[in-house]
C-alpha cells in the first residue's frame, strides 16, 4: 500500500508507542539491525570467531538414554547398527571362474588368483544414504515426491473453461453501442432481474454470535487438514552447481569393454561352389596402423563341401562353428575397417592361377561350364584329400565402419538413449580417457546406429608379394580415395552377407576371448558367438579384473633364399612345448574354426613357390598358470610338396628355431628376428636362446636373423613392465623367503635384498602408465602390506614405512595422471576411489574361522563365505593371526619369528597418519594433490579396524590412541593451512583439498570422537579467521570456507551433531495449539524478555556452543547476508542454498516425518528468522514490479522513495493494472521504525537467492513450534514486528501463482525483445514478468553460467538458452509445473496466515495493537488480492471475518484506505467463477455491512467504497464476470432477510439499495464487455462514463485510473500517463477549493503545459461539489499525497513512453509540493530522474531513437456502425505501423463482427460518394496523415519532440491527374492537400479522435514539380551537411539527383516545365520560382560533389569521375532552360486571385 498509508501509519505508530519505540532503540545501541548483529547473543561472541562448542561424549554421556519421549529418542545418539562391515560377492561374468586349477602355483600367481577372486570389503555406514551427499534432492527426485498431489484451484485457470454465462448465450450483441447514451441504463428491469435470480449457498454458522475465541479454534482446525507435509518438495530442487557435497559410491571395478559392435557373418556364396573357403575377420584402424583386435574365424560352408576335409577333421568343437562376434571398439574414429580374409585349402599353383575360375565362370552358365566345373571339383576333392591340413591366402576385401555407423545413423537420429554402454571405471557423464576420440572432426560413435546387413560383393585377390600388415594399410588408405587403385583390379566376384549392428547390452550364448561361457548362457547345445579381444588403439587405462592370460604369435615374414634345396612352398608349424620332448608340446594353441578347441600344432598358410614368403597369421596361445625356464615356442619350417610324386614326402622339415618364454623371470614379448637351423635341435637348447650359436649347428645364411616373429601377451599375471616385475619378484621373494634368488645377473641374497627393495620401491615411479594402472590394485595391496607387516629380514624387522609411503604417493599419482579424463566432479580418479571402497583391507586381519566353527557375524554383517571357495584364501594373507592356527599358508621359521612378526604388524591409519605428518616436501607435494586419497585410505582403516577388533562398543574417546589423535590433528592443520595459502595461487587445488579435509572430518563424526573433532574444525575456522582479516580477497577464503561447512553439514546424522535434544530450549506450553496460549499472551511488551527464548532465535553464544554445526551453517548466512560483505551475491547464493539443501534433506528424510521430530530440527534453524528479518531491505522486491528493483526504502523508514514505485500511492486496482496481476500489489505498508542506518547499503540479494531465502524461513515457520514462536513473537520489539510481517508479506508476493498461462507464455516465449529498461518496463506491466523469472531462474539450474546472477539480460546466453531446454516442454509438463506452482502457492500462503494468527493472538492485549494489527490487516489484505487458491481464500476470508469482528475499529475509525482496500478485494471475489471462493466471499463482505452499520455511523463508508470498488474493478478486469457478481449480490440480499438479528432496523433496506445499485452499475458495463476486443470502442466507452461520472469526483477519478490501467495494458503509455494527468488536474481542482496553498497547482490551469486537453477537468463547479459531505471525495487520492502519487505516477508512464521532457513538466509541478514538505529524499529521487530524463533527450536528439507514433484517418461508411456511420478519426498508431498492418487489423476485427464479406476497405484517398455505396456493407477509408505546422508554428516546434507533441492538425496529399487516374505524366500531375482538424490533441486520454475540421488545396503541376525539386533539394543539403558524415548516403541522394537514366529525373522536369516560356502570364511567377529550385539543386549537387571527394577512398575514384561527368552533363543540358529571361515579372496578383506560393502556410483551421 502506497506511500501515503506508510506515512500515515508512521504517524501513528509515533503517537502510540514513542517510548516503546526509544526503549528499544536504546537496546539496540543506536545502529543498524546488522550492527547489534554482529555482536549479537547474551555471550557477545562476534560471529566471526568460533565459540568453543560443547564436549559432545560428556554430554551424551550427562544424559540419561531415556531422558526424551519416544520418537525423540532416536535424535540424541547415532544408532547402535550405524556402522557394518559388508562383504560384496565379485560379479563374475563368466559361468566359470576361468582360473587356473593346477596346485603348483607361484607365488605371483597365486597373489594374482587369490586377487581376481577374492570378494569387496566395505565399510558400510548405513544411514549414509539418507545424506545430502548420496541420495541428492534433484529435479527427478522432487518430481517424485510430487506425486499424488492435489491439483489447487485457482480463479485465473478456470476463465478460459467457463465461458458460457447466460447473459454471454442470449444475443449476439454485434450491433454497436451508440455512444450518447447516458452511463445510466434504466434500472426497472435490473431490479427485476436481480430478484429472480438463484443465490449462491450460505455460510450455515455465519449469522450466529460466537466467542471469537471459539471461532479462531474452529479456524485453525480447519486450516491443519489436508496439509502437504513437506513444503520444500514444491519448491524447486536445490541448485545442482552448489552441491560440493555430492558423492556417489564407485562404481565396481569391473572388465573395461569399449563401444561393442556385433557382427554376423550369415551366408558366403561364389559364382561356382567346388571346395571349402575359409573366412576371418579383423579390425584395422589405418590412422594408427595397427590392428585393433584379434582375429574371428568363420566357416560358411555347406556341409558337402566340408566333407571334403573328413580326411582331416577331428569332431569340430561347439566353440569353433561361432558365425557371430563382438567386437569393441575403445577409441571409435572413421578410420576403422573390417577387414575380411578368405582363404582355402593348398593347391597347386599360385594365388592367381586359383583366382581365375572365381573370377571367369558365372553361375548363369554353369550347364555350360559343366564339364570344366567338374574338373576342378575333381582336382579340389586331390588337393583337400591330400593337403587338407594346410591353407593358402585367396581373397580379401574391407568394409569402412563409420559409413556404415553415419548411414545407419542419419536414418535414425533418436537410437542415442539405448546402447550406452559403461566404460570400465566412469559413470555415463564423464567418459574415460578411452572415450575420448582421436581428434576433432572424428565424433564418431559406435554406440548406437541402426543394424545394418551388408553384401558384400566384390573381393581382391591376394597378391603373393604383398602379404603383410604394411601393404594392407596400404591398401585401406588407397580404397578411401575416389580413385582407388584397388578399382581397376578385376575383382573375385562373390557375396558375403554379414549384419553389422550395436552388441546388446546382455547377449545370450556368449564366449569370451579364453572360450568361458559368459552369463547368461542358456543352453551349452546352442551355437555361440565370441567376444573378440581388443588391441585398442591406444593405451586404455584400467585396472584387470578378472585372470587373463594369453599369448599371440605373430610369423611376419621369412627369408629362406638362400638356403640350398627344394625349399618353396613353406609352411611354419608352432608348437607350445614344455620340455624338449616331442610329447610336451602343449594343447594350447587355439582352434580356429570347425575344428577342435584347442590344438598342440599350428601352421602358416602356404605361398605358392615362394622362397621369402609373408605371413599375415595370428596364432593365439593359452599361456600356463606357471611358465617356467623350460617352456618355449618352437617353430618348425616345412616344405610342402603339392604334387603326389613318388618317393617325395608330403611334408619336409627344412629349418628349426625356438624363443624361450621366461628369461630372468619374465616373460619374453615383443618383435624377434631368429636365425633357423637346418639341423635337428641338440638336446637341452631350450635353456639357451637361437642367438647362441652352438657348436657344430648348420644356420641358415650364417646365424643371420631369417625368421621375423612378433609375441604379444595379454596378461593379468604378467606386468610386462620391468619395475613393476622388479617389484613383484622382489615382494615374493620376501614372502617365500626362499634366498638366494637370482634376478637378472645378480644373486640377491638376505643381505643384499633390502637395499633392492628400497631401490625398487624408489623405481616404482618410473613405470609405464598402462600396465602400472592395470595392475594398480596388486601394487597398491602390495604397498600397504609393506607398512602394515614390514618384512622380516634374518630376522630383523625392516621398517619400509616411509619407503612405501612415498612409493604410494607416486603410483597414486601417475595412476590419477593417466585418467585425467575420468575425474569425477570433485576431481577424484574413480579407479583408486574404487579401490579404496571396494578391494582395499587391511592384511591379515581378515575374519578367521578356525575349522568346524561356524561364521560368526561381526557387527551384523554375516560374513559367511561362499560355498564354493577354498578356506585357503581367506588364510593366504592372514599370517600372524596366531601361531596356534595350523593353516598357515607359509610357517614361520620359528616361533620368535611368529612373535616378532606379531610385533611387527601396525595399523595402517596410524601409520599414514605418522607418514604424512611427517613426509618431506616433495612426497607432500605429491600426496597434497591427491589428499583425498590418502584420508580415505585412513578412514577406511580406522573403519575396519574398529570393525574387526570388535571396537565399536568402546566408548569414543578411548577407540583411537591419543598420539594417533594427535597426529591427525597436526594433519589437518597443516592441510588446513595448505588450503588457506594456495587459494590465490592454485584455487582448483585449494577447492579440491578444501572438499577432501571436509570429507575426512565428516567421516572421522562416525568413527571417532566427535568433540575432538568439532575442536579440529574450530582450530580450522580460526586458520581460515586469522587468513582472512589479511587476505586481498576474502570471498575466495569465504567461498571455501562455505563449501566446507556445506559438506560437514551434509552428514547424514547432522541433527543429532547439533545436540537437538539438550536443553537450551524452554519447556514448551503443554499443548502445541496457539489457541491454548492466548493466556499467556500479555508478554507482550509487558514483561521482560525471556532470555532462553531469545537466544534460541538469535545465533547466541548459547546456540552456537550447542548446536554447533548448525551455529556455523548460519553464521556463514549471516556474514554473507552483512551489508558490507565483500563478493556478495555469489556468497548469498552459496550461504543461502546450503540451508536450502539441508532443510530439503530434512523434509524427504523418512526420521524426520514426526511433527514433534521436524518440530526439533526446525529448532536447529530459528534464528533464519531474525536473519531473514533484518536482511529484508536487501530482498528482491516481489511486491513491485521487478522492472524497476525499488528496494523497499528500507522497511524503517516511514516514507517510500519515489523510485517508481508503480503503485505509488494509486488506488491499489490500478497498479494492479500496472502490474498485470489480479490485484494490487500496492507497496508494502511497513510499522517498523527504527534508526535507518547502513541497511540500504550493501549488495541486494538476487530474485532467485531471495526466494530460496523467503522459503526457507517459510519452512522454520511451518514446523517449528507453534507455541515457541508465539513466546518469540511476544518478546518482540514494535519495529521487529514491523519487520517481521513485511518479511511475510513477502513472503506472499514471493511465491503468489502465476497461473497456467503464464507456463504456456514462458514456453513459447522466444527471446527476442529489446533488453533495454523500456521493454524490462513493459513486461513488468504487462505482467509476464513473474514467469519470465521463474524462468531464468529454471534454466539457470541447468545453466553452464551457473553462478552468474545477472545472467538475466545477456543477451547472448539468454538467447542461447531460450532455444536450447525451454521451448519443448510438453504439455504435461506445463501442467505439472503449474500444478505444482500452485500448491506452492496455497502452502506458502496458509503458512504466512497461520504466523499471523499467532502474531495477532500475541499482540492481543498490549497497547500498541492497533498499529500492529493494522499491518497484519494489510497482510491479510495483500494475500486476498494477489492470486490465490480457493483453498486458501476460504482460510484467508475465515481470519479476515474473525479479524475484523473483533476489531472493528480498525476499518471504521479513521483509515479508510484498508476499508477500502478489502471492498475492492471482497468485490472481486464476489465475481469469481468459483462458488466457494463467491461463498466465503459475499459472507464476508455481508459481516463488514453488517459490522459497520452496527457501529452507528450507518454503513454510508461501505456503501461509498463497494460503489467506488465496483467501478474500479469493472473497469480494469478483463476476465470479470457480471454474472457472478449479480449471484454473489443476491446471496448478500438473502443473508440480509435472514437476518434476524437486525429485523427492526432499516438495515436490510439499506442493503437492498445498495445491492441494486450496484447491479445498476453492472449493467452498464455489460456494453463495455462486448467491445473488450475492440480497444478503440472500450477506450471510447470508458471515456463516456468517466463523463457520466462528471458530478462525482471519485468516480470519475477511479474511471480516468482504469483507462490508464487499459492503455498501460495495450501498451499506450503516453496516453495513459495523460490519463494520470487529467486525474492529477481533478484533484488538483478539488485541492484548490478545499485550501489555498501557494505551492499546490491552482487547478487544471497548471497543467496547460503538460497538456492543453486538461482543461476539460475543470467543470467541477462549487454546487456539484460539498466536500464535507461524507464519503465525498474521501478516496485517499484527494490529498497532497495523493497528488504527489498520481504525478509520479504520470512521470513514470511519460518515461516508459520516451516523452522525457513531458516528464519535466510534470516534475515542475511536483518539485514545490515536495519542497514544502522538506522531503529531500524524494527531491534527490525526482532530480536523479530528470537528470536521466534530459540524459536520454541529449542522447536521442535525433528522435530516430525514439518514435513517437503515426498517424491514420479512418472513415467509417455504412449503416452497419450505427453511430459510427460517416465519422472520421484520426487514429494514432504503435510507432512505424505500416498502413497494411492496420488496415489488416481493422478489417479483420470487423469483419469477425459484422461477418464474412460485409467489411471492405476504401483503396484510396478520394472523397468517398456515399450514393455509389452498397447500404449492405460496410466501407473503411485509412489514409496515412502526417503532422502538419503553420511556419510560425515551427518557430516554437523546434525539436523532434515538440513536432511529435500536441498535435491538432494532420495533413494527407492525394495526387491526381484530370483524367482520373493517380499518376500521369509530369504536365498533367496535380495533387490534391487536405487538412484534418480533430477536437482534441494529440496524445489524449483516448488513441482516437474525432475529425472537427477538413480544408482542401489543390496544387498545379508546376507547383507540384516545385515541390519535388526543394525536396530534392533538401535532402542533398542534409546529406552533405550530415554529421558525421555517411558517404553511402551521400552518394545514394547523388545518383538519384545526377544519375543520367533517372526517370522522371531533374532533367525531364526542367525540359517539361522550362523549355518555353509559358504563355499564360500568371504562370511567369511558377516558372522564375522552378528556375531558382534548379539553380539552388544544381549549386547543392557541386556542394555534394565536393564532399563526396573528400569522403572516398582511391577505390571509388573512378565512381566519383562517373558522378561528375553526370553532373556535367546535367548542368550542359539545363544551362540554356536556366538563362533564359522572362518577359517581365508580373505586378503582384489581386487580391482574389488564389496564389497557393503567396501564402506562407494554409490558414490555420477554424476550430
Amino acid at each position: 500500500m502506497a506511500a501515503a498509508e506508510r506515512r500515515a501509519f508512521a504517524h501513528k505508530i509515533n503517537r502510540t508507542v514513542a517510548a516503546e519505540v526509544r526503549k528499544q532503540v536504546s537496546r539496540e545501541r543506536s545502529g543498524s539491525p546488522h550492527s547489534s548483529r554482529r555482536s549479537s547473543g547474551s555471550l557477545g561472541v562476534p560471529l566471526t570467531e568460533v565459540i568453543e562448542p560443547l564436549d559432545f561424549e560428556d554430554v551424551l554421556l550427562s544424559r540419561p538414554p531415556d531422558a526424551e519421549p519416544g520418537p525423540l529418542r532416536d535424535l540424541a545418539e547415532f544408532p547402535a547398527d550405524d556402522l557394518e562391515l559388508l562383504l560384496q560377492p565379485r560379479e563374475c561374468r563368466t559361468t566359470e571362474p576361468g582360473t587356473p586349477e593346477d596346485g603348483k602355483l607361484d607365488a605371483q600367481v597365486r597373489a594374482a588368483v587369490e586377487m581376481y577372486t577374492e570378494d569387496w570389503i566395505i565399510a558400510h555406514r548405513r544411514y549414509q544414504h539418507l545424506s545430502a551427499a548420496f541420495s541428492p534432492i534433484t529435479t527427478e527426485t522432487q518430481r517424485e515426491r510430487q506425486k499424488g498431489l492435489t491439483r489447487q484451484v485457482f480463479e485465473q485457470d478456470t476463465s478460459g473453461d467457463e465461458r458460457s454465462g447466460p447473459e454471454d448465450s442470449d444475443d449476439p450483441r454485434h450491433s454497436s453501442g451508440s455512444l450518447d447514451d447516458t452511463p445510466r441504463s434504466s434500472g426497472a428491469s435490473g431490479i427485476f432481474d436481480l430478484r429472480n435470480l438463484a443465490a449462491d449457498s450460505l455460510l450455515p454458522s455465519l449469522l450466529e454470535r460466537t466467542a471469537p475465541e471459539d471461532v479462531d479454534r474452529r479456524n485453525e482446525a480447519l486450516r491443519r487438514q489436508h496439509r502437504p507435509r513437506a513444503l520444500l518438495a514444491l519448491y524447486p530442487a536445490p541448485d545442482e552447481d552448489e552441491a560440493v557435497e555430492r558423492c556417489s559410491r564407485p562404481e565396481p571395478p569391473r572388465e573395461h569393454f569399449g563401444q561393442r559392435i556385433l557382427v554376423k557373418c550369415l551366408s558366403l556364396k561364389f559364382e561356382i561352389e567346388i571346395e571349402p573357403i575359409f573366412g576371418i575377420l579383423a579390425l584395422y584402424d589405418v590412422r594408427e596402423k595397427k590392428k585393433i583386435s584379434e582375429n574371428f574365424y568363420f566357416d560358411l560352408n555347406s556341409d558337402s563341401v566340408k566333407g571334403l576335409l573328413r580326411a582331416h577333421g577331428t569332431h569340430p568343437a561347439i566353440s569353433t562353428l561361432a558365425r557371430s562376434a563382438i567386437f569393441s571398439v575403445t577409441y571409435p574414429s572413421p578410420d576403422i575397417f573390417l577387414v575380411i580374409k578368405l582363404e582355402k585349402v593348398l593347391q597347386q599353383g599360385d594365388i592367381s592361377e586359383c583366382c581365375e575360375p572365381y573370377m571367369v565362370m558365372k553361375e548363369v552358365d554353369t550347364a555350360k561350364n559343366k564339364e570344366k566345373l567338374e574338373k576342378l571339383r575333381l582336382a579340389a576333392e586331390q588337393f583337400c584329400t591330400r593337403l587338407g591340413r594346410y591353407r593358402m591366402p585367396f581373397a580379401w576385401t574391407a568394409v569402412h565402419l563409420a559409413n556404415i555407423v553415419s548411414s545407419a545413423c542419419q536414418t535414425d537420429r533418436d537410437s542415442d538413449s539405448e546402447g550406452e554402454r559403461r566404460p570400465a571405471w566412469t559413470d555415463r557423464r564423464r567418459r574415460g580417457p578411452q572415450d575420448r576420440t582421436s581428434g576433432g572432426d572424428d565424433t564418431c560413435s559406435f554406440a548406437s546406429f541402426r543394424p545394418a546387413t551388408l553384401t558384400v560383393t566384390n573381393f581382391f585377390k591376394q597378391a603373393a608379394e604383398r602379404l603383410s600388415d604394411e601393404d594392407l594399410f596400404k591398401f585401406l588408405a588407397d580404397m578411401r580415395r575416389p580413385s582407388s587403385l584397388l578399382r581397376r583390379l578385376r575383382p573375385v566376384t562373390a557375396q558375403l552377407k554379414i549384419d553389422i549392428s550395436p552388441a546388446p547390452e546382455n547377449p545370450h550364448f556368449c564366449l569370451s576371448p579364453e572360450l568361458l561361457h559368459v552369463k547368461p548362457y542358456p543352453d551349452p547345445r546352442g551355437r555361440p558367438t565370441k567376444e573378440i579381444l581388443e588391441f585398442p588403439a591406444r593405451e586404455v587405462y584400467a585396472p584387470h579384473t578378472s585372470y587373463r592370460n594369453l599369448l599371440y604369435v605373430y610369423p611376419h615374414c621369412l627369408n629362406f633364399s638362400s638356403r640350398q634345396g627344394s625349399v618353396r612352398n613353406l609352411a611354419v608349424r608352432v608348437q607350445y612345448m614344455a620340455g624338449e620332448d616331442p610329447s610336451q608340446a602343449l594343447p594350447v594353441i587355439f582352434g580356429k574354426s570347425s575344428c577342435s578347441e584347442f590344438t598342440r600344432e599350428a601352421f602358416t598358410p602356404v605361398v605358392y613357390h615362394n622362397k621369402s614368403p609373408e605371413f599375415y597369421e595370428e596364432f593365439k596361445l593359452r599361456l600356463p598358470a606357471c611358465v617356467t625356464e623350460n617352456h618355449h615356442l618352437l617353430f618348425t619350417f616345412y616344405h610342402v610338396s603339392c604334387q603326389p610324386r613318388p618317393g617325395t614326402a608330403l611334408e619336409t622339415p627344412v629349418g628349426f628355431t625356438w624363443i624361450p618364454l621366461l628369461q630372468h623371470g619374465r616373460l619374453r614379448t615383443g618383435p624377434f628376428c631368429l636365425p633357423v637351423s637346418v639341423d635337428q635341435l641338440p638336446p637341452s637348447y631350450s635353456v639357451l636362446t637361437p642367438d647362441v650359436a652352438l657348436p657344430g649347428m648348420r644356420w641358415v645364411d650364417g646365424h643371420k636373423g631369417v625368421f621375423s616373429v612378433e609375441l604379444t601377451a595379454v596378461s593379468s599375471v604378467h606386468p610386462q613392465d620391468p619395475h613393476l616385475d622388479k617389484f613383484f619378484t622382489l615382494v615374493h621373494v620376501l614372502e617365500e623367503g626362499a634366498f638366494p634368488f637370482r634376478l637378472k645377473d645378480t644373486v640377491l641374497s638376505e643381505g643384499t635384498v633390502e637395499q633392492e627393495l628400497r631401490a625398487s620401491l624408489a623405481a616404482l615411479r618410473l613405470a609405464s602408465p598402462q600396465p602400472l594402472v592395470a595392475f594398480s590394485h596388486h601394487v597398491l595391496d602390495k604397498l600397504v602390506h609393506l607398512v602394515v607387516r614390514p618384512p622380516i629380514i634374518g630376522g630383523q624387522i625392516v621398517n619400509l614405512g616411509r619407503g612405501a609411503f612415498e612409493a604410494m604417493a607416486h603410483v597414486v599419482s601417475l595412476v590419477h595422471r593417466s585418467l585425467e579424463a575420468a575425474q569425477d566432479a570433485r576431481g577424484h580418479c574413480p579407479l583408486l576411489a574404487a579401490y579404496v571402497h571396494y578391494a582395499f583391507r587391511l592384511p591379515g586381519t581378515e575374519p578367521n574361522f578356525p575349522s568346524g566353527a561356524p561364521p560368526v557375524a561381526v557387527q551384523a554383517a554375516t560374513l559367511a563365505r561362499g560355498p564354493g571357495r577354498p578356506a585357503s584364501l581367506y588364510l593366504a594373507r592372514s599370517k600372524s593371526i596366531s601361531s596356534s592356527n595350523p593353516d598357515l599358508a607359509v610357517a614361520p621359521g620359528s616361533v620368535d619369528d611368529e612373535v616378532s612378526r606379531i610385533l611387527a604388524s601396525k595399523l595402517l591409519h596410524e601409520e599414514l597418519a605418522l607418514q604424512w605428518v611427517v613426509s618431506g616436501s616433495a612426497v607432500r607435494e605429491t600426496v597434497l594433490q591427491h589428499a583425498w586419497f590418502f584420508f580415505q585410505l585412513m578412514v577406511k582403516s580406522m573403519a575396519l579396524h574398529l570393525l574387526l577388533g570388535q571396537r565399536l562398543d568402546t566408548p569414543r574417546k578411548l577407540r583411537f590412541p591419543g598420539r594417533f589423535l594427535d597426529d591427525i590433528a597436526a594433519l589437518v592443520g597443516s592441510v588446513g593451512l595448505e588450503v588457506i595459502t594456495r587459494v590465490y595461487k592454485d584455487a582448483e587445488l585449494a577447492e579440491r583439498l578444501n572438499a577432501s579435509l571436509a570429507f575426512f572430518l565428516s567421516d572421522l563424526l562416525s568413527l571417532a570422537d566427535r568433540g575432538f573433532v568439532f575442536s579440529l574444525v574450530r582450530a580450522h575456522y580460526k586458520q581460515v579467521a586469522t587468513r582472512l582479516q589479511s587476505a586481498p580477497n576474502p570471498a575466495l577464503l569465504l567461498t571455501l570456507r562455505m563449501d566446507f561447512t556445506r559438506i560437514l553439514c551434509s552428514h547424514e546424522h547432522y541433527v543429532t551433531l547439533n545436540l537437538p535434544c539438550c536443553p537450551l530450549s524452554p519447556p514448551a506450553s503443554p499443548s502445541p495449539s496457539v489457541s491454548s496460549t492466548t493466556s499467556q499472551s500479555s508478554t507482550f511488551s509487558s514483561q521482560a524478555p525471556d532470555p532462553k527464548v531469545t537466544s534460541m532465535f538469535e545465533l547466541s553464544g548459547p546456540f552456537r556452543q550447542q548446536h554447533f554445526l548448525a551455529g556455523l551453517l548460519l553464521t556463514e548466512l549471516a556474514l554473507a547476508l552483512e551489508p558490507e560483505a565483500e563478493g556478495a551475491s555469489l556468497l548469498h547464493k552459496k550461504a543461502i542454498s546450503a540451508v536450502h539443501s539441508l532443510l530439503c534433506g530434512h523434509d524427504a528424510d523418512p526420521r524426520y516425518t514426526e511433527a514433534a521430530v521436524k518440530a526439533r530440527v526446525a529448532e536447529l534453524y530459528l534464528p533464519l528468522l531474525s536473519l531473514a528479518r533484518d536482511t529484508l531491505p536487501r530482498l528482491h522486491d516481489f511486491a513491485e514490479g521487478p522492472g524497476q528493483r525499488s528496494r523497499l526504502a528500507s522497511m524503517l523508514d516511514s516514507d517510500t522513495e519515489g523510485e517508481g514505485d508503480i503503485g505509488g500511492t494509486i488506488n491499489p486496482s490500478v497498479a494492479m493494472a500496472i502490474a498485470g496481476g489480479p490485484l494490487a500489489p500496492g507497496s508494502r505498508a511497513s510499522i517498523s521504525q527504527g534508526p535507518v542506518a547502513a541497511s540500504r547499503s550493501g549488495c541486494p540479494l538476487s530474485a532467485e537467492s531471495s526466494r530460496t531465502l523467503l522459503v526457507c524461513v517459510l519452512w522454520v515457520l511451518k514446523n517449528a513450534e507453534p507455541a515457541l514462536l508465539q513466546r518469540w513473537a511476544a518478546d518482540l520489539a514494535l519495529p521487529q514486528l514491523g519487520r517481521l510481517l513485511d518479511l511475510l508479506y513477502l513472503c506472499l508476493a514471493a511465491f503468489e501463482y502465476k497461473g497456467k498461462k503464464a507456463f504456456e507464455r514462458i514456453n513459447s516465449l522466444t527471446f527476442k525483445k529489446s533488453l533495454d529498461m523500456k521493454a524490462r518496463l513493459e513486461e513488468a506491466i504487462l505482467g509476464t514478468i513473474g514467469a519470465r523469472q521463474e524462468m531464468v531462474r529454471r534454466s539457470r539450474e541447468r545453466s553452464p553460467f551457473g553462478n552468474q546472477e545477472n545472467v538475466r539480460w545477456r543477451k547472448s546466453i539468454t538467447h542461447w538458452r531460450q532455444t536450447s531446454d525451454r521451448v519443448d516442454k510438453t504439455k504435461d509438463e506445463m501442467e505439472h509445473e503449474a500444478l505444482v506452482d500452485g500448491n506452492l502457492a496455497t502452502e506458502a500462503s496458509l503458512v504466512v496466515l497461520d504466523t499471523l494468527e499467532i502474531i495477532v493472538q500475541t499482540v492481543m492485549l498490549s497497547e500498541a495493537r492497533e498499529s500492529v494489527l493494522g499491518a497484519v490487516l494489510k497482510v491479510v489484505l495483500y494475500s486476498l488480492g494477489s492470486a490465490q487458491s480457493a483453498l486458501f481464500l476460504q482460510h484467508g476470508l475465515a481470519t479476515q471475518r474473525a479479524l475484523v469482528s473483533k476489531f472493528p475499529e480498525l476499518l471504521f475509525e479513521e483509515d479508510t484506505e484498508l476499508c477500502a482496500d478489502l471492498c475492492l478485494r471482497l468485490l472481486r471475489h464476489c465475481g469469481s467463477r468459483i462458488s466457494t471462493i463467491r461463498t466465503h466471499a459475499s459472507a464476508s463482505l455481508y459481516l463488514l455491512m453488517r459490522q459497520n452499520f452496527e457501529i452507528g455511523n450507518n454503513f454510508a463508508r461501505v456503501k461509498m467504497q463497494v460503489t467506488m470498488s465496483l467501478s474500479s474493478l469493472v473497469g480494469t478486469t478483463q476476465s470479470f464476470s457480471e454474472e457472478h457478481l449479480r449471484r454473489s449480490l443476491k446471496t448478500i440480499l438473502t443473508y440480509a432477510e435472514e437476518d434476524v438479528g437486525l429485523r427492526d432496523s432499516t438495515f436490510a433496506e439499506q442493503v437492498q439499495d445498495l445491492m441494486f445499485n450496484l447491479h445498476m452499475i453492472l449493467t452498464d458495463t455489460v456494453k463495455m464487455k462486448e467491445h473488450q476486443e475492440d480497444p478503440e470502442m472500450l477506450i471510447d466507452l470508458m471515456y463516456r462514463i468517466a463523463r457520466g461520472y462528471q458530478g462525482s469526483p471519485d468516480l470519475r477519478l477511479t474511471w480516468l485510473q482504469n483507462m490508464a490501467g487499459k492503455h498501460a495494458e495495450l501498451g499506450n503509455h503516453a496516453e495513459a500517463a495523460q490519463c494520470m494527468v487529467h486525474a492529477a488536474a481533478l484533484v488538483a481542482e478539488y485541492l484548490a477549493l478545499l485550501e489555498d496553498s501557494r505551492y499546490l497547482p491552482v487547478g487544471c490551469v497548471s497543467f496547460q503545459n503538460i497538456s492543453s486537453n486538461v482543461l476539460e477537468e475543470s467543470a467541477i463547479s462549487d454546487d456539484i461539489l460539498s466536500p464535507d459531505e461524507e464519503g465525498f471525495c474521501s478516496g485517499k487520492h484527494f490529498t497532497e499525497l495523493g497528488l504527489v502519487g498520481l504525478l509520479e505516477q504520470a512521470a513514470a508512464y511519460f518515461t516508459m513512453g520516451g516523452l522525457y521532457e513531458a516528464v519535466n513538466e510534470v516534475y515542475k509541478t511536483l518539485i514545490p509540493i515536495l519542497e514544502a514538505h522538506r522531503d529531500y529524499k524524494k527531491l534527490a529521487a525526482v532530480h536523479g530522474k530528470l537528470q536521466e530524463a534530459f540524459t536520454k533527450i541529449m542522447h536521442q536528439s535525433s528522435g530516430w531513437e525514439r518514435v513517437f507514433g503515426t498517424y491514420f484517418r479512418v472513415g467509417f461508411y455504412g449503416a452497419r456502425f450505427g453511430d459510427l456511420d460517416e465519422q472520421e478519426f484520426v487514429y494514432k498508431e504503435p510507432s512505424i505501423t505500416k498502413l497494411a498492418e492496420i488496415s489488416h487489423r481493422l478489417e479483420e476485427f470487423y469483419t469477425e463482427r459484422f461477418g464474412e464479406d460485409v467489411v471492405e476497405i476504401v483503396k484510396d484517398s478520394n472523397p468517398v460518394d456515399k450514393t455509389k455505396l452498397d447500404p449492405q456493407k460496410a466501407y473503411i477509408q485509412i489514409t496515412y496523415v502526417e503532422p502538419h505546422f503553420d511556419t510560425y508554428e515551427l518557430k516554437d516546434r523546434v525539436t523532434y519532440f515538440d513536432r511529435n507533441y500536441g498535435l491538432r492538425t494532420f495533413l494527407f496529399c492525394t495526387p491526381f491527374t484530370p483524367d482520373g487516374r493517380a499518376h500521369g505524366d509530369l504536365p498533367e500531375q496535380h495533387k490534391r492537400k487536405t487538412l484534418l482538424s480533430t477536437d482534441h490533441a494529440f496524445p489524449y486520454i483516448k488513441t482516437r479522435i474525432r475529425v472537427c475540421h477538413r480544408e482542401e488545396t489543390v496544387l498545379t503541376p508546376v507547383e507540384v514539380a516545385i515541390e519535388d525539386m526543394q525536396k530534392k533539394t533538401r535532402e542533398l543539403a542534409f546529406a552533405t551537411e550530415q554529421d558525421p558524415p555517411d558517404a553511402k548516403m551521400l552518394q545514394m541522394v547523388l545518383q538519384g539527383s545526377v544519375g543520367p537514366t533517372v526517370n522522371q529525373g531533374p532533367l525531364e522536369v526542367a525540359q517539361v516545365f522550362l523549355a518555353e516560356i509559358p504563355e499564360d502570364p500568371k504562370l511567369f511567377r511558377h516558372h522564375n520560382k522552378l528556375r531558382l529550385c534548379f539553380k539552388d539543386f544544381c549549386k547543392k549537387c557541386e556542394d555534394a560533389l565536393r564532399k563526396n571527394k573528400a569522403l572516398i577512398g582511391p577505390d571509388q575514384k573512378e565512381y566519383h569521375r562517373e558522378l561528375e561527368r553526370n553532373y556535367c552533363r546535367l548542368r550542359e543540358a539545363l544551362q540554356p532552360l536556366l538563362t533564359q529571361r522572362l518577359p517581365q515579372l508580373l505586378a503582384p496578383p489581386t487580391a482574389g486571385l488564389r496564389n497557393s506560393l503567396n501564402r506562407a502556410s494554409f490558414r490555420k483551421a477554424d476550430l
